[in-house]
């Protein structure tokens, strides 16, 4: 009985590990060519629309220090 809980331990790690990896080496869309406040960047500021895309794709907010580090870049 105390292995079939072991097993179970390591298995729900498995997958947490296999299924957080993607989301910690993620690549941000590049906004950088866009013009700010522009239709094309449904008129918000780029760290904005950043954040908004990455909403989009995650369902999760980036911070808007993150984003406005990742526009400059």
């Amino acid at each position: 009985m105390r292995y079939r809980g072991l097993i179970v331990v390591l298995l729900a790690t498995l997958v947490l590990a296999v299924t957080v990896a993607p989301a910690l080496a993620q690549q941000y869309p590049n906004v950088s060519s866009l013009t700010p406040f522009s239709a094309e960047a449904n008129f918000m500021s780029l760290p904005g629309y950043l954040r908004w895309l990455v909403f989009q794709q995650t369902g999760q907010w980036i911070t808007y220090a993150e984003a406005a580090r990742v526009v400059q870049e």
